[in-house]
């Protein structure tokens, strides 16, 4: 009796219903008598012989009869009927023992030949299920099955054999290092032949936590497999992660990829059908800005499970089953918008207008059970084979992804509609999740690329030990951030979510710590080579000051001069030797009894003019008349200022309350703003935390389930000091959700740009809850922003059903006028919305009225109930910079801004005097960035990425070097490669 009590959560699908639902939604009710219900369906079944199915289906037992035709006995019948070419009506009689119970006309209509491409694979996620270890070990065991299928069924039909889809080649990889030879041989003969297919991504990723950089050298290992196996990948499957970045496009398209499989799972959180979604076929054209483009297959199915799509209709149970359900799917999809109605898999939306699905060849992806990180099986296939013994259409095939592209692309090329840029993901909501990990992240992707460069100008290769820093990086930008049930520690399982948290988490710290190791060792190989090329000096010191941006620009360096080189009791100065001027400069020092656990000197804050890109200028350290100048502490009024900038806080109210451009003689901060400059705001959601799934069945139409809404408050300020360098104000806040909030506020000498940091003291709630940042600005709407791999802005293309109520942005937005120029960066977090806060459930109405000017970083929350992290805690700190210049276009200047954040000077302690200055690299295009140097053997390369909306021609110069010319595609990226003459 209390069984009947018991529900599966909501987390848990119920399949029966789902296969009901599609039974009642594909078949019409036709009789109806004292009880009785028959319903028929006409399918897209055909038999060898020329005939087509009609199937039956009635509460009781009874013989149908298509009068004149065919005629069965059971509650459940296939009937057969020449096959049609224009609709037939035929007359239904259901007869039980005592005669004809009732009959109805029964319309037969022409129907399509279809080509199944049943996909089989296995999901991977590194975590969810099990801890990481023990997954990935299953999915070497996996692929040990897989090759044991291939071989067994190698005899059977061709279109029947076991075929096997690496969805995420990690385990591929791991396993063709360790397996015996003559079992790799094996692979890689199946792989050659088709029968297994290791497809692009290494594993499933938010695309947005990546940089493009970090994307591209992710695809590196394609070409490594066809050198060393033979093999080519022709194909990726992008699954579970409802969106990818632009920049995806070009970098498969950059690794020799044609062809992508995506199969979103909204997971009830996502309306892509609201915002354009059901305009976007499955099939389609993905075109980047550069015009490189790649067919993509996207199972639209709006109710998370698109990549289970083969096991709901039955492919992995058994044949009867799949013969009752695969035929009526297709139906499904040839006749309606989408193959399941709204409700059925707890979505919660209307059903969308979309059109039928018009082509008659299906991707059918299908694993070998109904659960993530499932293994391979027997059955899809042995299913494959009975079901063309039985029927000729539809025509199944057992296939590798590339299969069914192949198939298109030959046939519908033309035909498929082409859709342009970004195709924002829904869930890029959850990398706020893990705020501190994922800025430590973010400062490793861009220590890497500063890293790479001096190794390479020092003359040595680090490729190997930035390719596995930029692993372990994307690593924690897989797509599996916590177990199945995160706020869990058990030792396995889904409820291993402390274990997953704690082995992810660490990842993120230890590949900004490799990139740390790797920035401190090419600083010190990159001011050994300097010293080596020098002469013995004057100086009793010098700094090499390397600009690793791209454009010449006047900023701060901080560099540490130890105590063995320069006495901490030497007054010293610093004279720029390039023009003999004496660069004003702040001490910290460094005392052996206040950090006796830390190297004894000092650290020496200057601003250096005029630095090129990709250059260093000679700072000499010289002795001093006198000591540095000690700060002085300033009026506590709030206000600090340069020559660019005065920026007032008020106390009071906790917020920036003015940032006045004294060049353009304009504010900047919108005063009449919801919020204030730089406020803290924190949200507290009425929805209950530990219940799997619960935000994917929880729906807001208005703020009713914003439970709390407060802000910071007792402002104090505990720093205001003005030293050679600069300005700074420290201020510190209380707030909920935090035991403090500290921000710093820094303006320097010669320096357009306003720096601000805020520092937060989280305290850990499994309580729904988000923290923002807000920056009103005094402008109209954001013109454009950064994305990896291209620029995004209001009129540029995005992929119809992309998430609109955010963006994961790379680290600036521009705002544009004809007066004036104004750029914002961010350097940790990744998360904005434009305008307004929203609540955080679809359909995610605002909560405030739209502020075109405003942008609210959308630092942290924990919205989630499964995947992702259930709280976090601990400080964590966000960096964001401020500036503006009139006449300059909103993504020169956007990225010039984000420059300060993630291109901070380098200051190389070298020995001996070089030269006063010298340039690596240049390009002649104010659109054109280099992102790094390397290596590749004797070649020296140089990266490229454009910001311009349309192709550039660029010279790429390199002192020793011949001048290259490039043509660089809109948005696109190139390599390049120079020897020395």
């Amino acid at each position: 009796m209390t069984s009947r009590l018991l529900q599966r959560s909501l987390g848990s699908p119920d399949y029966d219903g789902i296969r009901q639902a599609l039974r009642d939604d594909t078949s019409t009710p036709v009789i109806s008598v004292r009880g009785l219900e028959v319903r028929v369906a006409v399918l897209p079944l055909f038999t060898h012989d020329g005939r087509q199915a009609v199937r039956v289906s009635s509460t009781e037992p009874l013989t149908h009869v298509l009068v004149g035709v065919d005629s069965a006995s059971g509650r459940d019948v296939t009937l057969l009927v020449p096959e049609v070419d224009a609709p037939r009506v035929l007359t239904l009689e259901c007869r039980d023992d005592a005669g004809v119970v009732g009959s109805a006309q029964v319309t037969v209509t022409p129907q399509r030949k279809w080509s199944v491409f049943v996909v089989h694979h296995s999901h991977l996620d590194i975590g969810y299920t099990d801890p990481q270890g023990t997954v990935l070990r299953h999915h070497l065991d996996y692929l040990d099955a897989a090759v044991r299928l291939a071989e067994e069924t190698a005899s059977w039909p061709d279109d029947a054999r076991f075929r096997w889809s690496v969805e995420s080649s990690m385990p591929a990889l791991k396993w063709l290092d360790a397996r015996p030879k003559e079992l790799v041989d094996s692979f890689a003969a199946l792989a050659r032949a088709g029968q297994i297919e290791v497809t692009a991504l290494p594993f499933q990723l938010h695309t947005e936590a990546c940089s493009t950089e970090e994307l591209h050298r992710q695809l590196r290992f394609t070409a490594q497999l066809e050198r060393r196996h033979g093999f080519t990948t022709r194909s990726a499957m992008h699954t579970d992660v409802p969106g990818a970045v632009v920049g995806l496009v070009d970098a498969l398209s950059a690794a020799g990829v044609r062809y992508l499989a995506a199969a979103h799972n909204w997971a009830g959180r996502s309306v892509p059908y609201l915002h354009g979604g059901d305009k976007l076929t499955r099939p389609f054209r993905w075109r980047a800005p550069s015009g490189n483009e790649i067919i993509v297959w996207f199972t639209d199915t709006p109710h998370g499970m698109a990549y289970m799509e083969g096991n709901t209709v039955g492919l992995t149970d058994s044949y009867e089953l799949a013969d009752d359900l695969l035929p009526r799917y297709l139906s499904a999809l040839a006749t309606r918008g989408y193959p399941y109605g709204p409700g059925t898999f707890g979505w919660q939306g209307p059903d969308a207008p979309k059109e039928p699905y018009e082509l008659d060849a299906l991707h059918l992806r299908v694993q070998g059970a109904h659960a993530d990180n499932a293994g391979p099986s027997i059955v899809p296939a042995t299913i494959a084979r009975r079901w063309n013994e039985q029927w000729a259409y539809p025509r199944l095939r057992s296939a590798v992804n590339s299969d069914f592209f192949e198939h298109v692309e030959e046939r519908y090329h033309d035909r498929l509609a082409v859709h342009e840029g970004d195709w924002t993901d829904w869930w890029a909501d959850g990398l706020g999740s893990g705020a501190r990990p994922l800025g430590y992240v973010r400062r490793a992707q861009s220590a890497l690329r500063v890293a790479e460069t001096l190794h390479t100008i020092a003359g040595v290769d680090a490729t190997e030990q930035v390719d596995a820093a930029y692993d372990k990086v994307a690593l924690f930008n897989e797509h599996t951030w916590g177990a199945a049930n995160p706020w869990e520690d058990a030792e396995e399982g889904g409820d291993s979510g402390g274990l997953q948290w704690t082995r992810k988490s660490s990842g993120a710290y230890a590949a900004q710590d490799d990139a740390s190791d790797l920035l401190q060792a090419g600083i010190r190989r990159f001011a050994a080579a300097l010293s080596e090329a020098g002469t013995e000096g004057g100086a009793l010191a010098s700094f090499a000051v390397f600009n690793p941006g791209t454009r010449a620009r006047t900023d701060v360096v901080r560099a540490f001069l130890p105590r063995d080189v320069v006495g901490l009791e030497v007054p010293i100065a610093l004279v720029d030797s390039r023009t003999g001027q004496t660069l004003p400069h702040h001490e910290e020092p460094v005392q052996p009894e206040e950090w006796p656990t830390r190297p004894i000197g000092r650290h020496v804050h200057a601003v250096v003019p005029g630095v090129p890109g990709y250059a260093y200028a000679r700072v000499d350290v010289v002795p001093g008349e006198s000591p540095a100048p000690e700060p002085v502490e300033l009026d506590p009024s709030g206000v600090i200022e340069n020559e660019f900038y005065r920026v007032a806080y008020d106390v009071r109210e906790g917020y920036v309350s003015s940032i006045f451009d004294k060049r353009a003689g304009r504010e900047l901060v919108n005063g009449e703003a919801a919020a204030g400059f730089g406020q803290y705001v924190y949200d507290q959601y009425a929805t209950a935390p530990h219940f799997n799934h619960l935000s994917g069945h929880v729906g807001a139409h208005d703020r009713t389930l914003l439970g709390d809404r407060a802000i910071g408050t007792h402002a104090t300020i505990r720093e205001a000091r003005r030293t050679a360098v600069g300005e700074r104000l420290v201020v510190e806040l209380r707030g909920k959700g935090v035991d403090w909030i500290r921000a710093t506020i820094e303006v320097y000498h010669g320096v357009p740009r306003v720096d601000l940091t805020y520092r937060l003291a989280k305290q850990g709630t499994p309580a729904k809850e988000a923290v923002f940042l807000a920056f009103p600005f005094a402008a109209g709407g954001a013109t454009a922003w950064e994305l990896t791999g291209g620029v995004g802005g209001p009129d540029v293309p995005r992929v119809p059903g992309s998430a609109e109520y955010m963006l994961p942005i790379r680290h600036w937005i521009a705002f544009e006028d004809p007066e004036l120029t104004i750029a914002w960066a961010t350097l940790e977090a990744p998360l904005v919305q434009l305008g307004t806060i929203h609540m955080p459930y679809a359909p995610f109405p605002p909560t405030l009225d739209q502020e075109d000017g405003t942008v609210y970083s959308w630092a942290l929350n924990n919205i989630w109930d499964t995947n992702f992290p259930a709280q976090q805690q601990g400080e964590t700190t966000f960096r964001y910079a401020v500036t503006s210049e009139a006449g300059v276009q909103g993504r020169r200047l956007g990225a010039a801004v984000a420059s300060g954040l993630t291109e901070p000077f380098v200051g190389a302690l070298i020995t001996d005097s070089p030269e006063v200055s010298e340039a690596y690299v240049s390009v002649d295009h104010p659109d054109v960035l280099v992102t790094s140097l390397g290596r590749d053997g004797d070649e020296r390369v140089v990266r490229l990425q454009s910001l311009a909306a349309e192709p550039v021609e660029v010279e790429v110069a390199m002192p020793g070097y011949e001048t290259i010319e490039v043509r660089l595609p809109a948005c696109g990226v190139a390599v390049v490669r120079g020897t020395r003459q």
